[in-house]
């Protein structure tokens, strides 16, 4: 079938490994894992992962042609293999904006490509609204914008009428009287200082909700990797604590206020129809407000980027980069 044929679906570019890799010390006792692969003298490309407290893996340097991009993977603060290990002090969106002009500057890049996806598209926004000099271009999957409707929607009345068994299983564990505010009830139980009989249990049961609902088909395979002791510990402490402070923003609806110093900056934003976690509305209000920027709704997808037809798009994206 021709590269180009109606039926054609974009694959990953062939496994790589990192030409460099260290940990960044960054301060207040957080060091960053920062790995580079494909062309060194290629076009600065940074992956910004989901969570926050999600990591990155190897699999996340193949969206990119490695014969054209310098390819820059880094684990945010307390979690992959970042250290110290799901730490949430000194850990915050603002933080976060400043390790990305560390990492800039330390690796001697005037500008860079963001391409994020969930908390990464969050925290490209967050960064490129702070530093838009420094983006040279844009791709955002799964728009996460850090509103009390989007976190009302995923731990509220939205996914849990699509996903009815695992929000069962959600708020099973959370007394009556609490379950009112789950973000509150989850974050007090996982700063407890019981970590194996309080913390994990209640850390697994976030990262599973997350992972029950992250693909439109089912997928043992990632509710299984969100029951991870090391990957759940990290990822349910770092994300509700974000998610409790509401991503240290001033305002709600701070990224949409802000949306107008993006104007210069080409944007492609890929959003599956049927993203459970996230839904198509805040990547179409986002669009409208990014006069650069073009919105694809994937018509079959959900929120994960490995689904077929998101994948393909998001490959798209990247090769259109390509001088």
């Amino acid at each position: 079938m021709p590269a180009d044929g109606p039926h054609f679906q974009r694959t990953l570019y062939p496994a790589i490994d990192p030409y460099a890799t260290e940990h960044l010390d960054v301060g207040n006792g957080h060091h960053l894992y920062l790995e580079q692969s494909g062309n060194p003298k290629g076009i600065p490309i940074v992956f910004l992962h989901g969570g926050p407290g999600g990591g990155t893996s190897p699999i996340q340097r193949r969206f990119f042609d490695p014969r054209k991009f310098r390819i820059l993977l880094f684990d945010q603060r307390g979690c992959g293999n970042s250290f110290p290990h799901a730490k949430i002090e000194h850990n915050t969106s603002w933080d976060l904006v400043e390790d990305m002009e560390k990492i800039r500057t330390h690796l001697g890049i005037d500008q860079w490509a963001l391409f994020g996806g969930s908390w990464g598209s969050t925290l490209a926004l967050l960064y490129a609204e702070t530093h838009p000099s420094r983006v040279t271009h844009m791709i955002l999957r799964g728009v996460f914008l850090m509103m009390e409707r989007e976190l009302e929607w995923f731990y509220g009345s939205g996914t849990r009428a699509i996903f009815p068994e695992a929000w069962e299983r959600f708020i099973s564990r959370i007394p009556v009287e609490e379950q009112h505010d789950l973000i509150a009830a989850y974050h007090k139980r996982l700063l407890h200082p019981d970590y194996a009989d309080v913390q994990l249990t209640y850390a697994k049961e976030w990262s599973l909700w997350e992972g029950s609902t992250v693909t439109l088909m089912p997928d043992e395979e990632q509710k299984l990797h969100s029951m991870d002791s090391m990957f759940a510990s990290a990822f349910a402490r770092i994300e509700c604590h974000y998610f409790h402070n509401r991503g240290f923003l001033e305002e709600d609806g701070q990224i949409l206020r802000d949306a107008y110093k993006l104007k210069h900056i080409p944007t492609k934003i890929i959003q599956g129809r049927y993203d459970a976690i996230c839904p198509p509305y805040s990547a179409w209000e986002l669009a409208k407000r990014m006069p650069s920027a073009t919105l694809k709704i994937v018509p079959v997808a959900g929120h994960s980027a490995f689904e077929p037809a998101v994948r393909h798009e998001l490959i798209k994206a990247t090769d259109s980069l390509l001088p």
